[in-house]
């Protein structure tokens, strides 16, 4: 009973710690890769202190549960656990518990399925305004220029992937400024950023009410975006990228007083012009190795009265 307390007191823990903490920071914008990373460690941290607390919880309740879970245990390691003074509302917890990881599970199928439809959609229109050219090969990685007066550029993931601009953003940028814009998309295909976007959106979307879920969906439309920056900007420099921004998205009130929903640009061009200094690598280390902890405690914390009965 202690250890399933435990867990469950650790993922309300981090669930409403991390936010703050991190939201304090202020080293994300210096380092958005590894902020990321720390996002999603802490993310992974309440999720596995769920599951753990519905697999010890479930053992309690079934006995069937608890032999497969326990199968290849040596002996006395099962007493640890002290399953009998779990008491009935056992079985309560595990379904609740169940029923949250159906909800993130039937949350993610959805987002999926509204994102490959969004998908099939925009391939259509593609296809209908920039037709295959005989002769052309399919399933290659494929450039798509479309007939439009608004400068713009985007990649449309999927099989094959489509990296999409439009003739006013071939005619507005020139050269590097060409080439850093499409650094940046493509760095969002590498890095599959939005498998990252659309998980962090289904676990905001199933579960509004837990905060660390709503921030990292929040931070991460904002970190990916920066990650992206940096990698186009240490291929072609960063007043390059700055001066690439602003000339695609000049015509869109971005730096005027009423700024639209692009707000966060202004912030970006800023950020590249007057860059802050990166961590060192030893830093940058340190910081990953303490990230990794965090999912690490609630495995340490379930194994520690089976540890404690074989010692």
């Amino acid at each position: 009973m202690t250890v399933l307390f435990a867990l469950l007191s650790l993922a309300g823990v981090v669930a409403a710690v991390a936010p703050r903490l991190l939201s304090r920071t202020e080293w994300q914008d210096r380092e958005p890769v590894l902020a990321l990373w720390v996002w999603q460690c802490a993310v992974a941290a309440v999720l596995l202190a769920c599951v753990l607390a519905m697999a010890l919880s479930a053992a309690a309740a079934w006995h069937a549960v608890r032999g497969q879970l326990f199968a290849f245990a040596p002996h006395g390691v099962e007493d640890a656990y002290g399953f009998g003074e779990f008491g009935p509302w056992s079985a309560m917890c595990a379904v609740l518990l169940a029923l949250g990881a159906a909800r993130t599970a039937a949350m993610l199928t959805l987002e999926v399925r509204v994102e490959r439809a969004r998908r099939r959609r925009h391939r259509a229109e593609l296809l209908t305004r920039a037709p295959k050219l005989p002769g052309e090969e399919r399933g290659r990685e494929r450039l798509v220029v479309l007939e439009s007066e608004r400068a713009d550029a985007w990649w449309l993931p999927g099989t094959p992937p489509r990296l999409v601009i439009t003739t006013a953003a071939l005619r507005r940028l020139k050269g590097r400024r060409l080439d850093a814009v499409l650094a940046h998309e493509q760095d969002h295909a590498r890095a599959r950023h939005h498998w990252l976007q659309h998980c962090a959106g289904a676990l905001a979307t199933g579960f509004p009410q837990v905060p660390v879920f709503a921030a990292f969906r929040d931070q991460v439309h904002r970190l990916v975006e920066l990650a992206a920056d940096d990698a186009a900007s240490r291929r072609h420099g960063r007043l390059t990228t700055a001066l690439a921004l602003v000339e695609l998205n000049a015509d869109r009130g971005v730096f005027g007083p009423c700024p639209t929903h692009h707000a966060q640009l202004p912030r970006r061009v800023d950020r590249l012009l007057d860059p802050k200094p990166r961590f060192s690598r030893a830093r940058r280390l340190r910081l990953t190795a303490l990230a990794v902890l965090i999912p690490v405690v609630p495995v340490l914390v379930t194994l520690v009265p089976g540890l404690h009965a074989m010692a």
